[in-house]
């Protein structure tokens, strides 16, 4: 009764407002007491099926109530008029990209372009990036370093400063690699003086190097501290099998990220690299397209979650062969697509935890949604690659109690599509509805 009367008395002061499409505005107001608990912005959603994240099975004609940008109430009480009408869509939280590069758009062709773009030019381009990642649906990405130093870090801060549209960005600013590792942008060709310090700031050698970076890395505003482990598919030089850091190095970034509460990825292909991170206290483990049964045992009794981007092969090889990519990155990527993703069905099926993360910016950004009918395809149920995007990736990045699920206190971020993902899974590929911190962006 008591929600009734709420739902009763905003819609007769006219609180809520239905957006139009596309339109980034704030939800309308009217003049009331502020000493009531209608003085704050509040936005109501019907949803027709609703998946919340959490539970294992749909609901039916849910109401939402977001206040000041929270999950309030659910209730199957039905508002009539003035809400934002989904009865015809299925509602889920915004999903969640655990390995995006937000700054970086699909340049892999030539990567020289990185030595002579500026930052305000990258920051132009990641404008362009953030929109089309929240426009996809995911509302919230863990960005995994950029080769612009703490560019992430600034596109971060701008969008939560509400100058430009974007996701939620957990961000690791730079990369943490061995001297001609995977994170370094050594090009042949070029020598190390052609290329700017920016772009090599957590290039470091041995434990106490490591370290120090990594504790730069987190006094500019990282939140996620991401280690190559291993050699990289799309850099020069580096074998995707073979360890590039130590397990000490990694330790020494392991203990760093700890102490500040942070947690710690570890890029890693190859199962030596794999176990070493594991073993040195990594929260996560990027790629493991090469893990042998050891690994995936090791990473199941350490609670340690897999985040495997079983889509992007197919793009690298079709894509990466018309757009005359280097021989080396498209041999590399052929030797660890297919093995990547029986490893992916291993790791499923032994109960691994998986996090869902694409590597976006090795394909275009928009496209994030393309990873789940492979996810599906390769073991998972609907319902779990739903949840990898949703409150499986908000436990395994830290977030549980912001996002990932369409419960009370967490962020109103709520997507929707028509018909139901959980009878066909691609539906996900064009989300037609986006809500974060309820305002419709889309």
């Amino acid at each position: 009764m008591k929600y009734r009367s709420l739902i009763a008395i905003m819609l007769l002061v006219g609180l809520v407002a239905c957006q139009p499409d596309t339109e980034l505005v704030a939800p309308a107001t009217a003049a009331i007491d502020k000493e009531s608990p209608l003085a704050r912005t509040t936005t109501i959603v019907h949803c027709g099926i609703l998946i919340d994240g959490i539970s294992g099975e749909p609901k039916f004609d849910q109401t939402i109530m977001i206040v000041d940008g929270r999950i309030g109430t659910l209730t199957n009480e039905r508002a009539l008029i003035g809400d934002i009408d989904l009865s015809d869509y299925t509602c889920l939280p915004g999903l969640i990209d655990t390995h995006a590069h937000m700054v970086e758009g699909t340049d892999t062709a030539d990567l020289s372009v990185y030595l002579t773009r500026t930052s305000e030019e990258q920051q132009g381009i990641a404008t362009e990036l953030a929109w089309k990642t929240l426009a996809a649906g995911f509302t919230t990405v863990r960005n995994l370093a950029a080769y612009d130093g703490f560019a992430d870090v600034v596109l971060r801060d701008r969008i939560d400063s509400g100058e430009i549209p974007g996701p939620r960005m957990q961000v690791s600013g730079f990369y943490l690699t061995i001297p001609g590792g995977g994170g370094d942008l050594l090009i042949p060709g070029y020598t190390e003086d052609e290329i700017p310090e920016r772009l090599r700031m957590g290039v470091s050698r041995g434990p106490e190097e490591f370290r120090r970076n990594a504790l730069k890395g987190i006094s500019g505003g990282a939140t996620v501290l991401k280690v190559i482990a291993s050699g990289a598919v799309l850099a020069y030089g580096g074998v995707p099998g073979s360890p590039e850091m130590t397990p000490e190095e990694i330790a020494a970034v392991v203990e760093v990220g700890h102490a500040a509460d942070i947690k710690v990825t570890a890029h890693a292909h190859g199962a030596e690299s794999i176990k070493n991170a594991i073993l040195a206290g990594a929260d996560s483990i990027e790629h493991a397209s090469l893990a042998d049964d050891e690994a995936i045992a090791l990473a199941l009794e350490h609670d340690v979650a897999f985040s495997m981007d079983i889509y992007n092969g197919t793009y690298i090889a079709s894509v990466g062969l018309e757009e005359g990519w280097p021989e080396e990155f498209l041999r590399k990527n052929d030797e660890t697509t297919e093995a990547q993703r029986q490893v992916f069905s291993k790791a499923v099926a032994a109960g691994v935890p998986i996090i869902y993360g694409t590597d976006s910016g090795v394909y275009p950004h928009g496209d994030n949604g393309k990873m789940f009918a492979i996810q599906v395809r390769r073991g998972m149920t609907p319902m779990q690659s739903i949840q990898s995007a949703t409150s499986v990736a908000a436990k395994y990045m830290g977030w549980e109690r912001d996002v990932g699920a369409i419960v009370p206190g967490r962020y109103g971020d709520i997507v929707a599509v028509r018909g139901n993902p959980l009878e066909d899974i691609s539906r996900l590929e064009n989300v037609e509805v986006v809500i974060k911190g309820g305002v419709r962006y889309k």
